[in-house]
């Protein structure tokens, strides 16, 4: 049946915020930015894996009424939503001082894990990000 997950799709309040934080600040690359004149099509990937693209979307009509919009960016500013994105990283420690120094705000510093270290943060919307240094 199915061979991939090819696109995950996040919620963002404002789209070029979004690429300043995602492109910008943690080094992830547009795999396609279109004007679809109901919405706009944003997607980033980490570079080299254009196979899986995260959706940076902005809620609203069409999918969803202004009135439930409007709820969704309420529980998104809260970080209610639960939604997650996980990276990996060959150097935990060394990705989170990169990010840092670049102006990330981090929830949980480099912790070691049964798995590998790994740590959080939250993108300007209230998405919590991860990223972690598996046990090789």
């Amino acid at each position: 049946m199915f061979n991939a997950i090819t696109h995950s799709q996040i919620y963002v309040l404002d789209q070029d915020q979004a690429l300043d934080f995602y492109v910008g600040k943690l080094g992830l690359e547009v795999n396609a930015d279109v004007d679809m004149g109901f919405m706009r099509w944003l997607t980033v990937s980490v570079p080299g894996h254009p196979d899986r693209q995260v959706l940076l979307e902005k809620p609203g009509p069409p999918a969803m009424s202004e009135e439930t919009a409007e709820q969704v960016r309420e529980l998104l500013t809260k970080g209610a939503l639960g939604s997650a994105l996980i990276l990996t990283t060959d150097d935990c420690r060394k990705t989170y001082e990169t990010l840092l120094a670049r102006g990330v705000e981090f929830t949980d510093e480099p912790t070691e894990r049964p798995y590998g270290i790994d740590c959080g943060l939250r993108d300007p919307f209230g998405n919590h990000l991860r990223f972690t240094q598996l046990k090789g």
